[in-house]
C-alpha cells in the first residue's frame, strides 16, 4: 500500500469506530437545508480525518462535505464525506459510511470506504485494482436490465422537483427487477463494486459523495459516465455506473426520459 493508501484506511476506521460509539447516544442534529441534516458525528468525524491528514501532508488541499476547501498550492487534494447516510445514521437505520479519496492533478487516485455497521473496508488505487477486507472484488456479470437490481437516491431538492426525480425512479423501476434506495452514495457504489448492484444513476451529487466510491467501482470494473455518456467527473453532479454489461440500456432509457 502507497503512504496516502495507509493515512485513508487508518483514519477512516478510526473515524468510523467513534461514530459508531457515538451512534449509541443521542443526537444534536442542525440542519443545512429542509431535509440536509448534520450531526455532531459529522463534524467530529471530519475534524479527526482532516486533523490526521494535516498532521502528515500539511501542504495538501482538502475538500470537505462540511468546512469547504482547504486551498493550498498542491496538486493534491483529499476529498472528504465524513459521515454518508447522515438521515440514516441520525434515525438509528444502521446503513451509513464514511468516505475518504485522493485526488492528484484532476485524477482520483485513491479510495477508500468504510461501512462501521458490518465493518466492510473498500479500498482501491488507480490502475490496482479494488477490495473489501483485502480480498479482490469484481462487478457482477449480469447481463440485462431486466435481470438487474439498481440502486439510487434522491438529493436534497428532490422536494422542489418530485417530478423530475421521479421519472428516472419510474422508467427504471418498470425495466429493472428491482430498484434501491439506501440513502448512501458511497454504499451504493461500493455495492455495485462488489457485484450486489448491478447499476447505479443518480443526480444532485458532489464530489465527496462520488469520488472514493467511483474509483473503487471503477477498479473494479463498473462502467461510469455522465446522464448522456460522456467521460464522468466528479464535479459534475451526477452519475451513471453499472457494471458495464447493463450500461447501454440505462443510457437509452435516460436518453428517452430526457427528449419527452
Amino acid at each position: 500500500m502507497s503512504e496516502y493508501l495507509d493515512l485513508a484506511v487508518d483514519l477512516v476506521l478510526k473515524a468510523g469506530r467513534m461514530i459508531k460509539e457515538m451512534s449509541k447516544q443521542r443526537h444534536t442534529i442542525t440542519y443545512k437545508g429542509e431535509v440536509d441534516l448534520v450531526t455532531e458525528a459529522d463534524l467530529k468525524s471530519e475534524s479527526l480525518i482532516t486533523e490526521g491528514i494535516k498532521k502528515l501532508f500539511p501542504d495538501h488541499n482538502i475538500l470537505a462535505e462540511e468546512s469547504g476547501l482547504l486551498q493550498h498550492e498542491s496538486d493534491y487534494v483529499w476529498i472528504i464525506d465524513p459521515l454518508d447516510g447522515t438521515t440514516n445514521y441520525a434515525h438509528g437505520f444502521p446503513l451509513y459510511g464514511i468516505s475518504i479519496a485522493l485526488e492528484y492533478k484532476g485524477e482520483v487516485i485513491v479510495g477508500v470506504v468504510y461501512d462501521p455497521s458490518l465493518d466492510e473496508l473498500f479500498t482501491a488505487e488507480k490502475g490496482k485494482g479494488a477490495f473489501l477486507n483485502g480480498s479482490p472484488i469484481r462487478v457482477s456479470g449480469i447481463t440485462t436490465l431486466n435481470e438487474s437490481l439498481l440502486a439510487t437516491g434522491f438529493p436534497y431538492f428532490y422536494r422542489e422537483r418530485p417530478e423530475y426525480i421521479l421519472k428516472y425512479f419510474r422508467a427504471f423501476s418498470v425495466r429493472a427487477q428491482g430498484v434501491r434506495r439506501a440513502g448512501a452514495a458511497t454504499i451504493d457504489l461500493t455495492g455495485l463494486a462488489c457485484g450486489r448492484f448491478d447499476g447505479y444513476w443518480e443526480v444532485g451529487l458532489k464530489p465527496w459523495d462520488m469520488a472514493a466510491g467511483g474509483l473503487i467501482a471503477t477498479e473494479a470494473g463498473a462502467k461510469i459516465t455522465k446522464f448522456n455518456g460522456d467521460t464522468f467527473d466528479i464535479r459534475v453532479p451526477e452519475m451513471l455506473a453499472s457494471n458495464g454489461l447493463i450500461h447501454d440500456e440505462m443510457l437509452e432509457i435516460i436518453k428517452s426520459i430526457e427528449e419527452n
